[in-house]
């Protein structure tokens, strides 16, 4: 089966008809080449010191790197691109952050991944509304034998007791420069590498903000460097709020926390209106007003 493919000036219209129907967009060319390698470059200081795998899923032969954001500044401007920024307004709306993003290698040698779907980590009853979006940044040519992410197209529409088949999946060739956005209820899994060499590439996945995120940004990510990335990056590492008022620190927004001073962030708690039924002087979720 032949993927659907976009370029760099695919619309948001054309990428979210793609995600609807296929459950993927794949476009090409978004990075130049000297891009791309001033990325490598950085991601090979960092997986100097990264070990392997722990287990299959992880991979014996595959390096990751987590807390990205914590050990670099080279992929921020990533997190924010307007591709993919047009991809998860489209599929999770106005509310996400980044869930787990990892930088990763996979080496020679390297088994198939098992096929799995990224949101059965959230015990959530399913049909549900979807809740997360990975992308896969190519760090270099992906091909079916050095290891390209394979899947399924159109399995985030399957009845729930369908189970998919190593013939179904396809591999998601690409060349370097190129992003592969899907949603977290496709089947996939990453490609074995038959080569003689390892294949980098960055993981950027987001989840709703009513969820919690695979990695805990707030400890991964010191605040001293999260004060010094934009309001747009804080907000997907977590400092955010999910109206009304999930995620508040000591009652307020928690850029206010992060930075007292300079925030511009709204005091949200001040914001929520008191219904009628509620007695003065309280607000709706029963607390006293301070």
């Amino acid at each position: 089966m032949a993927l659907v493919r976009l370029g760099p000036d695919a619309s948001a219209d054309e990428i979210g008809a793609s995600l609807d129907e296929h459950g993927y967009a794949l476009i090409e060319g978004v990075l130049p080449p000297d891009d791309v390698a001033r990325r490598r470059a950085v991601l090979d200081e960092l997986l100097a010191t990264t070990p392997t795998g722990r287990n299959f899923f992880e991979g014996f032969r595959t390096q990751r790197v987590y807390a990205v954001f914590g050990k670099t500044r080279a992929f921020d401007d990533l997190a924010v691109h307007p591709l993919l920024t047009a991809a998860l307004d489209h599929v999770l709306g106005e509310h996400y952050q980044l869930s787990g993003p990892v930088a990763l290698q996979i080496g020679p040698g390297e088994a198939a991944q098992v096929l799995h779907r990224d949101e059965d980590i959230y015990p959530l009853p399913r049909p549900h509304d979807p809740v997360v979006v990975n992308s896969m940044w190519a760090l270099c040519d992906f091909t079916e034998d050095n290891g390209a992410t394979r899947l399924i197209p159109g399995s985030h529409r399957w009845p729930e007791d369908r189970r998919p088949q190593e013939d179904e999946a396809v591999p998601a060739t690409m060349p370097a420069g190129s992003v592969l956005v899907y949603v977290g209820g496709l089947w996939h899994g990453g490609g074995a590498n038959t080569t003689d060499r390892p294949r980098p590439g960055l993981l950027l996945e987001y989840v709703v903000s009513w969820l919690r995120p695979q990695e805990t940004h707030l400890l991964a990510v010191p605040p001293e460097v999260v004060r010094t990335l934009p309001e747009r990056l804080q907000e997907l590492l977590g400092y955010n709020i999910y109206p009304p008022f999930l995620g508040y620190v000591d009652g307020r927004h928690p850029r206010r926390v992060l930075d007292r001073e300079a925030s511009r962030a709204p005091d949200v708690l001040r914001t929520i209106e008191e219904p009628p039924e509620h007695a003065p002087g309280r607000t709706e979720w029963g607390h006293e007003r301070r």
